[in-house]
């Protein structure tokens, strides 16, 4: 009797609601045609695929292509550096966007502020293939800005791109320099929402500036830090394929300090026939970063259940 109940409550509400639901069908339609049916093709990291059998109609392969993944000895490697990568990214990145939106913030001439932003947004547009080009220019071994420099001044040049060790710096350097601007408006605009009163109280109070970041605005902006932090973490096994492709390209010297995941997975897609091993990695990865975002999201609302994001 209660089933039927339900399933009457659950028809009327259907009936109730339609015109919402038929608002909002075409974005439910959008996301299983272009985001869920395409989830079907993991069955080829299972397969031992060829063209003439089609996904479907392959042989299955089992655990055979991670199997090969693992003990190429590759897989420890490429996770490492994605890991640590993003590790330093998520850090480095949301500090400065978090200083440079409060800086933004304290400066009174509304103009000047502007202008600064304004510039600071700039690189978010430059596509990273030009951004490859800058890198090539600055740190070239002949034409390189910075080796012509250090020439002129009497010192020996510094083999960039056969030295690994190096890229890691250059790698955060230009992660941040693209995105510092446009992470710093998120950030700034949290700011702007805070109720400009506690501010005017704690000035009469005799809190400083100083105390007023750290007691103010740091807190009041934390809920929005926590959940730009969620979603990071999400992608922390995802590496920024056009970045470290196109600054790095497909120079093995620098492999050991600069492949990951991405660019390992594109080489397999791009110099073989075999789709299976590239679905595998893909999919090893995409767990990851499923499972670590359940697991990072379950601890921060342990923490504080309304930081986190379901």
């Amino acid at each position: 009797m209660n089933k039927q109940k339900g399933v009457k409550g659950f028809l009327n509400k259907l009936y109730k609601y339609r015109i919402f639901l038929l608002m909002l069908s075409p974005a439910i339609i959008y996301t299983l045609i272009f985001s869920y049916y395409p989830m079907t093709g993991i069955v080829m990291a299972f397969k031992k695929y060829n063209y003439a059998d089609g996904i479907w109609g392959s042989p299955w392969n089992g655990f055979k292509n991670f199997e090969f993944f693992f003990k190429s000895g590759q897989a420890g490697l490429v996770t490492r550096n994605t890991v640590l990568y993003n590790v330093a990214f998520i850090i480095i990145n949301t500090v400065m966007q978090i200083a440079v939106a409060v800086l933004l913030t304290e400066i009174r001439n509304k103009h000047y502020r502007k202008t600064t932003q304004s510039l600071m947004f700039l690189p978010y547009f430059i596509s990273w293939v030009v951004v490859g080009v800058i890198a090539f220019n600055l740190f070239g071994s002949d034409t390189g800005f910075i080796n012509r420099l250090l020439q002129s001044l009497g010192f020996n040049k510094i083999p960039f791109y056969t030295t690994p060790q190096v890229w890691p710096f250059i790698l955060v350097f230009f992660n941040l320099w693209k995105g510092i601007g446009y992470g710093s408006v998120l950030y700034l605009a949290a700011i702007m929402g805070i109720d400009t009163s506690i501010y005017e109280a704690a000035s009469i109070d005799g809190a400083n500036v100083f105390q007023r970041i750290f007691k103010i605005t740091i807190p009041s902006i934390m809920p929005t830090t926590v959940i730009l932090l969620l979603l990071s973490v999400g992608s922390i096994f995802k590496g920024n394929f056009d970045m470290f492709y196109n600054l790095t390209g497909t120079n093995g010297l620098l492999y050991e300090y600069t492949d990951v995941i991405d660019t390992l997975t594109f080489r397999a897609v791009v110099g073989g026939s075999n789709f299976s091993m590239p679905a595998a990695m893909g999919l090893y990865q995409s767990v990851l970063c499923f499972a670590t975002v359940l697991v990072v999201n379950k601890l921060v609302s342990k923490y504080e259940k309304d930081y986190s994001l379901f």
